[in-house]
This record gives C-alpha cells, structure tokens and sequence, in this order.
C-alpha cells in the first residue's frame, strides 16, 4: 500500500542548516512529520528525504516549519 501511495508523490531532498546533533535529527523529523502530506523517509544531520502530495505542500510551507523548529532551510530538490 505505502509503494502505491508513493507513486503519487514527489520525493525531495532538503538541505537543512543548524543541526548538529541526534537531538536535531528528532526534532526536525517531528516538524516535518507534522505537515499534512509529508511522508518522511529519512533524516540525518543536514538533510532530509521526504515524499510529499504536491498539492497540499510547497516548499513555502516547508521553510515554515523547518524555521519554526529552529533551523534554516537551506535548499530543496
């Protein structure tokens, strides 16, 4: 089901600035589990792999929550 669900949405990298440790990690993870339509499939120090429906996020709305967790948004592919 997952793989199905995943076919209809946009993978992105994100390039995240300030955090240095596994505390970060959690914390970031958490912000962007928060978003309606952001499925998160990994997050290590500086960067984040999520799956996202097009139509409910952009990259505005991630900014949002990366900033509001304390962190800067660096870049998205």
């Amino acid at each position: 089901m997952r793989e199905i669900m995943r076919k209809q949405l946009k993978l992105y990298e994100l390039s995240i600035g300030g955090m240095t440790c596994q505390h970060c990690v959690m914390h970031i993870r958490k912000a962007l589990e928060s978003i309606d339509g952001v499925e998160v499939e990994d997050v290590q120090i500086g960067k984040a792999r999520i799956w996202c429906d097009e139509h409910k996020v952009d990259k505005n709305l991630l900014r949002e929550h990366v900033e509001d967790a304390g962190y800067q948004l660096l870049g998205v592919q």
